[in-house]
């Protein structure tokens, strides 16, 4: 069975080849969209092309980042590459089944025999503490174990999807719809798949979240970066629009559960939204951390 992760990448170096392994030991395919990089990404990923990498598409950036169409394009290409199976995943994510001693796609079809068509993702979100505050490598798996299991609502990780049938190219680009009809990623935003007939399958699958790697990394991920206003306008991006500096901090160890193992990741008490943002000023951590 095929199966294809759908990525979109901005400066990811740091991020990208733990990424592209871990999918490709999974026993699945990569497409990548790069919304322009000015980092290592695309090197990086140009040594994956025929080794798993499908392509490397390039989607302009024009200084601003723009969420609704890249979602968009990725159901085109869910469309097109007549996969049986798509994830919808990001570089900073590792994803994994639900038990060792399998695969991913190993995984799905054992779900596809069984006639279900979606997949849920358990997100554990994965930080820098006070404690240990500095993961800027390509390591940052093996150094960066402390995490807490996030879950605002359930299911709010539908990312792995059977190819559903659409309408065709000309009708979604007289509609201006492309793919969102049949899927629906793009009208949540990007967290979920939601189609007609859609049989989500009674076991979640692991995201492991490695959401940023140090405090001056998510200045870099957050801050500096400018969000669509239309976007931000219908809710999009959260947190994240309006995020500076003094409002970004790192958790303590105390507020955070140790990984032992992918087979002992603990969901108990789940958090609602990320632990480095805080709507009260925290400045001192970044001068401390820088």
């Amino acid at each position: 069975m095929r199966v294809v992760a759908i990525l979109a990448s901005y400066n990811e170096e740091l991020y990208i080849r733990a990424c592209f392994d871990n999918f490709i030991a999974q026993g699945c395919e990569i497409y990548l969209i790069d919304n322009d990089s000015t980092d290592a990404t695309v090197e990086i990923a140009r040594e994956y092309l025929g080794k798993g990498l499908i392509n490397i598409e390039h989607y302009p950036r024009d200084g601003v980042y723009r969420w609704h169409p890249i979602l968009l394009r990725k159901e085109e290409i869910a469309d097109e590459l007549k996969a049986d199976w798509y994830i919808h995943a990001d570089p900073d994510e590792i994803r994994l089944p639900p038990t060792a001693g399998t695969t991913l796609v190993q995984y799905l079809e054992s779900l596809d025999r069984a006639n279900y068509n979606a997949v849920n993702f358990k997100n554990f979100l994965f930080l820098p503490t006070l404690e240990s505050p500095n993961h800027e490598h390509e390591k940052f798996e093996k150094t960066m174990l402390w995490y807490r299991y996030m879950e605002p609502s359930y299911p709010n990780q539908i990312k792995a999807w059977k190819r559903q049938t659409s309408s065709t190219p000309s009708q979604r680009r007289d509609q201006h719809l492309k793919a969102s009809k049949s899927l629906g990623l793009a009208d949540h935003g990007g967290h979920k798949v939601e189609f007609e007939g859609l049989r989500l399958a009674p076991v979640d699958f692991i995201m492991k979240h490695y959401q940023v790697l140090s405090l001056p990394h998510a200045i870099r991920k957050y801050v500096t970066k400018r969000y669509a206003a239309d976007e931000v306008d219908r809710g999009w991006h959260g947190w994240k629009a309006s995020a500076q500096e003094r409002n970004l901090r790192l958790p303590s160890q105390s507020e955070m559960r140790q990984f032992i193992g992918d087979e002992k990741l603990d969901t108990s008490e789940p958090i609602t939204r990320t632990l480095i943002f805080s709507d009260s000023p925290v400045r001192e951590q970044f001068d401390h951390c820088r």
